[in-house]
């Protein structure tokens, strides 16, 4: 367990393999999820001599947090795992994220350069924009309807969150975040994964 940068009390799993080979992997779950649907990839990691570590993301699971912000605060988190890792011993850091953990690494990456690689699979570009793509998926309803009632909507929920809880969701946009960061990143994306469009235009 580790305490993040607001008290919140975040939990894991360590898991270390009968021949270690000083690095670590760091697994990090999607949305609604929890570290037991990430533990499935551990032995991949620990059958090569990887340390696998396999966090609850905040307000996810054992981890204390009121809010899931999509990588606001949980890049951070992120980061603080990093760390806990090296001091623990890691030569090398690796980071393997599904849909949001892959956002969160990426994200993380912005900020420093904590993991040595990242894998992110379905990661979504720009939360703006898939909120808006999802919102528009729900309406059912013509486009030049849906587009704007769905920007609308998502507009002002994103402005509700900045003025009641001080949370910037403009923010949140892994597209604009990989172009700032040195990380070495693989993506990885279904070509018909219609719920997370590999990369969104407005119209």
């Amino acid at each position: 367990m580790i305490v993040a940068a607001d008290n919140a009390n975040l939990s894991a799993w360590w898991l270390e393999p009968s021949k270690p080979n000083g690095s670590c992997a760091v697994v990090l779950h999607g949305i609604a999820d929890s570290r037991v649907s990430a533990v499935g990839f551990a032995p991949m990691f620990l059958s090569q001599g990887y340390a696998v570590l396999l966090p609850d993301s905040r307000a996810h699971g054992a981890s204390e947090g009121r809010f899931v912000t999509y990588g606001l605060l949980e890049k951070y988190d992120a980061i603080a795992w990093a760390s806990w890792l090296r001091r623990a011993g890691c030569r090398n850091v690796y980071g393997l994220g599904e849909s949001l953990g892959a956002s969160i690494l990426i994200q993380a990456a912005e900020v420093q350069p904590a993991f040595t690689a990242i894998v992110a699979e379905c990661a979504y570009a720009d939360l703006r924009e898939t909120a808006e793509y999802r919102v528009r998926q729900m309406l059912r309803m013509p486009a030049f309807v849906a587009v704007p009632v769905a920007r609308m909507a998502v507009m002002s929920g994103m402005l509700y969150a900045n003025w009641a809880h001080g949370l910037n969701f403009q923010q949140v946009s892994p597209i604009r975040s990989i172009a700032h960061a040195s990380t070495p990143v693989l993506l990885i994306h279904g070509l018909q994964d219609f719920r997370t469009p590999r990369l969104i235009r407005r119209s």
